[in-house]
């Protein structure tokens, strides 16, 4: 059986492992540079760095993202009309997020224009927030059908004792978690993509994009985590 090393090493071996340490970074140290700004400038500034190298980063390590959606798509959307109709919009924002996201990441480094990365910052917000809406549906119909599945199920364990039964409520549950742990990720990214396409005092303050950015990656750690 694997420890909690074995673990970590397996976690931070896949993309999306450490793309949530490193934003996980990227979050506590805004929320960090926003805490000490007014006391401490030279310690905010370091952490104004840290915070920015982390976001580029990410940016790098996400290069070809978008073939995920396409794969997705390619490979079965869902298994109703319904969920296929979600899984199309829900991935096709998803690929215009992360396709947008590499002109952006080109902009910020100075390759491309810098005068291109608000556009395509704009871009890029407005596909994930497109897609995420869409996810953040599909999970909860998926939800919704699990819970009805598994109001039979139980039925049927406490009639006649079926331990294949309770097999199947308790695969249910995790899955309910998990999908549980998506709509979390989902809509603390929604509010990160919407201080970009629509910049308030809400959405832009530091402590609400660093809780929402802390959310959504340690939703992704809860998700990613070698069980």
């Amino acid at each position: 059986m694997n420890d909690t090393v074995d673990k970590l090493v397996i976690f931070l071996a896949k993309r999306d492992g450490i793309d949530k340490l490193v934003k996980t970074f990227q979050y506590v140290s805004k929320l960090v540079h926003w805490h000490v700004e007014a006391t401490h400038p030279d310690a905010a500034m370091r952490f104004k760095q840290w915070e920015l190298a982390s976001g580029l980063s990410r940016k790098a390590f996400r290069t070809g993202r978008f073939l995920t959606g396409f794969n997705a798509l390619r490979r079965g959307p869902g298994a109703t009309p319904t969920l296929k109709v979600l899984a199309v919009l829900a991935n096709a924002g998803e690929m215009v997020y992360f396709f947008f996201d590499h002109f952006l990441w080109l902009s910020r480094i100075g390759t491309l224009d810098a005068k291109l990365a608000r556009r395509m910052s704009f871009i890029s917000a407005w596909g994930e927030s497109f897609g995420y809406i869409f996810f953040i549906i599909a999970d909860f119909i998926i939800m919704k059908e699990g819970l009805e599945t598994e109001r039979r199920l139980l039925i049927t364990s406490k009639e006649d004792g079926s331990e294949d039964a309770k097999e199947s409520t308790r695969k249910i549950g995790a899955e309910r978690v998990m999908r549980l742990m998506a709509v979390a990720a989902n809509v603390a990214d929604l509010i990160i993509a919407l201080a970009d396409i629509e910049p308030n005092p809400f959405c832009n303050h530091a402590v609400t994009l660093g809780i929402s950015g802390l959310v959504s990656a340690w939703a992704g750690w809860y998700r990613n985590w070698p069980s």
